[in-house]
């Protein structure tokens, strides 16, 4: 199995403060799918991901990432870990302003021993007539999908996706979806992406819903939609 999560626990605070917010996770994830992390505010789904990609810790249990134990590791390692074969998109673009869209594209490329084509991916991005603009004179869809040519050009194993929408209106949401979605077939690049927009679990290949800190579904979807029919 690609990504196996047993047992997390994780929780914050101490004595009377202390709030579990994961309480016992279980689950696998096949390598090249995507997977939709559904839940409400408070559920858990965002610590997860944060486990999954190194930056938080877990107070007990086990992950496996393409057989590395990430509690094995120690903090250059994880580091390496993070830089070598995960990629990241938050819901805040974090762009770095003096910076073209080409170069800052190219600062996640430097940071990997195999990056992808940086012209070809620009292409793919739909900003070939963007690249050389800066962060302010782009759109907010520009600007997410800068992010995401930064962290696929990595050419990463998993692609972790904190809301990559939550700050887009509904036409470009749809647009950086299909991107999302187009970045797992062309790349095989495994993708979870946390959400709280239920509509979203119809493009996934899995489908995880949490509340409350554990799982309440895990489920493979049969049938899958195209961004294009999906509605919200």
């Amino acid at each position: 199995m690609f990504l196996s999560l047993k047992n997390i626990r994780k929780s914050y605070g101490e004595k009377e403060n202390k709030v579990e917010v994961l309480r016992g996770i279980d689950l696998e994830v096949e390598k090249g799918e995507f997977v939709v992390l559904l839940g409400p505010s408070g559920s858990g789904k965002s610590t997860l991901l944060n486990i999954m990609g190194g930056i938080d810790q877990v107070d007990d249990g086990e992950i496996v990432i393409s057989g590395h134990a990430l509690r094995n590791m120690n903090k250059k390692e994880l580091g390496n870990y993070r830089r070598d074969h995960l990629g990241y998109i938050f819901q805040m673009y974090n762009l770095i302003p003096n910076l073209t869209v080409r170069e800052n594209i190219e600062t996640g490329a430097f940071l990997s021993k195999n990056p992808l084509n940086v012209d070809e991916l620009i292409e793919v991005l739909g900003l070939k007539d963007h690249a050389n603009k800066l962060p302010s004179q782009l759109s907010g869809g520009q600007q997410q999908r800068t992010s995401i040519g930064r962290a696929v050009v990595k050419n990463p194993e998993v692609l972790l996706c904190d809301e990559p929408t939550g700050a887009l209106d509904y036409q470009t949401s749809k647009e950086i979806l299909k991107l999302i979605c187009k970045v797992n077939e062309t790349y095989s690049t495994t993708v979870i992406m946390v959400t709280h927009n239920d509509a979203f679990k119809e493009l996934a290949d899995r489908v995880i819903k949490l509340r409350d800190g554990q799982v309440r579904k895990n489920y493979k979807n049969e049938k899958k939609k195209t961004v294009e029919e999906l509605e919200w």
